[in-house]
């Protein structure tokens, strides 16, 4: 009786090499493609239309990461991994207070910036008043494809390295770059922002998300949603005090939960569901093999 026993490695496992690849392609693609609309406004408003959500070539752009951080996910884990990558979509569990912070805490930020901006009692910016659902359609599902990437990918394999403080640091930073493009756009709302109070919300905002993301078990629905909320179309222009108070925000999030943001065993760090390639990865392993035995018998 003659026994074989084959090796088929079930997947690749990601590293911070990964990550540098994610960051290329990401950047080089959509500033590739904002470079030429910049470049060439009137060619690609002929092409595909205004500037804006609804322009082919913008929407190309936002869903870059998204795209990229997939094209990896089917590369490293295969079809049967991007099921398991998109299944964080379903992890909705966190506490009552953090999903205050994103349900009510987000538009609240926004009032509160508006007000000290003067522009709480502009008038409702949708008429007729349901074409607001078309607008949340699009809050929905155009920005908040980023996070496929952001937080599908580059904050897991951060949190690896550093602890989840520094790891929203440096992904907010690495995001506020990859936004500024959009403001020599015309055409785009960031056009008419300015750059430094919107670069420092940013990074704000990536602590903020960054600790429900933790506690939410590394959920890509948080950050989809947290996201769209950053968007939201029935929001007033609170633009730049609605910044400064997301700052405020996150200092007050990190104070309270200086413990987990400082520890590196807090962060959610798995880009699948059910994988143990973080901790085979954090302890030097190699990935686990699928061991096939077959018995031939003579």
């Amino acid at each position: 009786m003659a026994v074989t026993t084959a090796h088929v490695q079930t997947w690749k496992p990601m590293n911070l090499g990964t990550l540098r690849t994610f960051l290329i392609a990401t950047f080089g693609l959509s500033w590739g493609v904002g470079m030429l609309l910049t470049l060439f406004p009137d060619q690609a408003e002929t092409l595909f239309g205004p500037m804006g959500y609804t322009n082919p070539a913008f929407i190309l752009i936002v869903y870059t990461p998204g795209i990229v951080a997939i094209v990896l996910v089917v590369r490293h884990y295969g079809i049967r991994g991007l099921g398991q990558f998109l299944r964080r979509l379903t992890l909705w569990r966190m506490s009552a207070k953090w999903w205050l912070l994103l349900l009510v805490g987000v538009p609240a930020v926004s009032y509160a910036g508006a007000a000290v901006l003067g522009t709480l009692g502009n008038p409702f910016p949708f008429a007729p008043w349901y074409m607001v659902f078309p607008a949340l359609m699009t809050a929905l599902f155009i920005g908040p494809i980023e996070e496929l990437g952001w937080r599908g990918i580059a904050l897991p394999l951060l949190q690896r390295r550093f602890a989840p403080l520094w790891a929203s640091l440096i992904l907010g930073v690495v995001v506020a770059v990859w936004h500024i493009p959009s403001f020599f756009m015309s055409g785009t709302k960031q056009s008419a922002w300015a750059l430094g109070p919107f670069f420092i919300g940013v990074v704000a905002v990536s602590v903020i998300l960054t600790a429900m993301f933790n506690v939410s078990r590394g959920s890509l629905l948080v950050a989809v949603l947290f996201h769209a909320q950053l968007n939201g179309p029935v929001w007033p222009d609170a633009q730049p005090w609605d910044m400064y108070l997301f700052v405020v925000v996150a200092v007050v999030v990190v104070l309270v939960n200086r413990k987990a943001m400082l520890s590196r065993d807090a962060g959610a760090t798995a880009v699948l569901i059910g994988s143990d390639e973080p901790l085979a990865r954090f302890r030097g392993l190699r990935a686990p093999r699928k061991s096939t035995t077959r018995v031939v018998q003579g």
